[in-house]
């Protein structure tokens, strides 16, 4: 789960659009600020949270688990939790493409850098710092961080390194960014509607045979499980920019298709942590519920909504998710080690990540991205001037 963009509504089609792309030649209107994705991003992010302190029997340091006997109440629906990771790729693919339409490759990359990597730095060295001084080793970690670890954790290709993450939940940033690296190869050519339906649909065609291939790196390009969400989310943004056709929903309706069949793929790598069954009818049914959600969006079904305390909520996702395990799990043992309930451990473990998020937005990440972006943006400008030819 990576950080998205502010989701401020575009303009309708603008001419440059109409002379590449006649059939999207459309009035330019304003359209009222996306507020509900921002909700939909802090829903998806506090799903995964419940997931990992509420769902999840193998951290058995933090509930001995017992989680199932501690959090009756909450323990089954959190089993669930973690169908927040898909709707947020829904969104992810939704909002890039409404980020990038008309910006130049540069513009994107320098972007990505600097909402991704402050946040995500401070993070690294923070959980590194907590899981060193720690007695106890959380999720997936074996031992505590190396140095070397943590260097490779902070360029964000752990995964393909083969590098332990600091935090186990970092693995969605490596599909989320080579979203953004193939997303970014389009934009190099020049952002169309049917540019990007066609992108869309061979997207589509690579993901299906990927499986069959039996070739690691065309799951690693097109993966085959989590693509259907990002270019389900493409698609809806082009509803949403251009308007609904029966082209559009089909696609979109291949791609609830086939999200459906690799649920079961999902389901087998989760069930080591709840040790119990869970039911591919209910994941089913929550991830149609975020295909709905995401394409009413699209659709102008939620243009009512116009809360603006929404959008602080969608500043604390990428905090929220980037430090709630392993910093999450270490404070919860500690509340219940000063004799806290188990509701009460989760409640204030929870209040305290939303405010250490607030902090890690205010005053890590918007005054970093400013001035990382300027910097990105210069060295583009500078490579390119250094390209020109010069004259005589």
């Amino acid at each position: 789960m990576a950080h998205t963009p502010t989701v401020t509504a575009p303009e309708r089609p603008a001419a440059e659009d109409s002379e590449r792309d006649p059939a999207a030649a459309k009035a330019r209107v304003k359209r009222p600020r996306l507020y509900v994705l921002d909700g939909m991003r802090l829903v998806a992010a506090l799903g995964v949270v419940l997931w990992h302190w509420a769902g999840v029997q193998t951290f058995t340091g933090v509930w001995n688990g017992q989680t199932a006997k501690l959090l009756p109440l909450l323990h089954k629906p959190a089993q669930y939790g973690w169908v927040g990771v898909e709707l947020f790729f829904l969104i992810s693919g939704f909002v890039i493409c409404m980020s990038c339409w008309g910006k130049s490759v540069g513009d994107f990359a320098a972007s990505r850098v600097a909402r991704l990597f402050p946040a995500y730095w401070f993070s690294v060295l923070l959980t590194s710092a907590v899981l060193y001084f720690s007695h106890t080793i959380w999720g997936a970690n074996t031992q505590h961080p190396t140095p070397s670890r943590v260097l490779s954790n902070l360029t964000m290709l752990n995964d393909p390194l083969n590098v332990d993450p600091i935090d186990p939940v970092y693995w969605t940033l490596w599909a989320e960014l080579r979203f953004y690296i193939m997303f970014g190869l389009l934009m190099a050519t020049g952002l169309t509607y049917r540019k990007v339906v066609a992108f869309c649909g061979l997207w589509m065609v690579a993901a299906a045979i990927t499986p069959k291939a039996n070739m690691p790196i065309l799951e690693t390009l097109f993966q085959a499980t989590y693509s259907w969400y990002f270019i389900a989310g493409v698609l809806m943004y082009l509803i949403y920019r251009f308007g609904p056709n029966l082209m559009l929903f089909g696609m979109i309706g291949i791609c609830w298709m086939m999200a459906q069949e690799r649920i079961k793929w999902v389901i087998d790598a989760n069930h080591y942590a709840t040790w119990k069954h869970m039911s591919w009818t209910v994941v089913f049914g929550l991830i149609t519920i975020a295909f709905v959600a995401v394409l009413g969006a699209a659709l102008g079904w939620f243009n009512r909504i116009q809360w603006k305390w929404l959008s602080v909520a969608g500043a604390l996702t990428y905090p929220v998710y980037l430090i709630h395990q392993e910093i999450g799990f270490e404070l919860i043992h500690k509340l219940r080690h000063h004799s806290f309930t188990p509701y009460a451990a989760l409640c204030t473990a929870l209040v305290v990540m939303l405010i250490a998020a607030w902090l890690v937005h205010r005053l890590v990440e918007r005054p970093l991205a400013p001035l990382l972006t300027n910097a990105m943006k210069k060295s583009f400008d500078q490579v390119r001037q250094a390209a020109e030819p010069r004259r005589s």
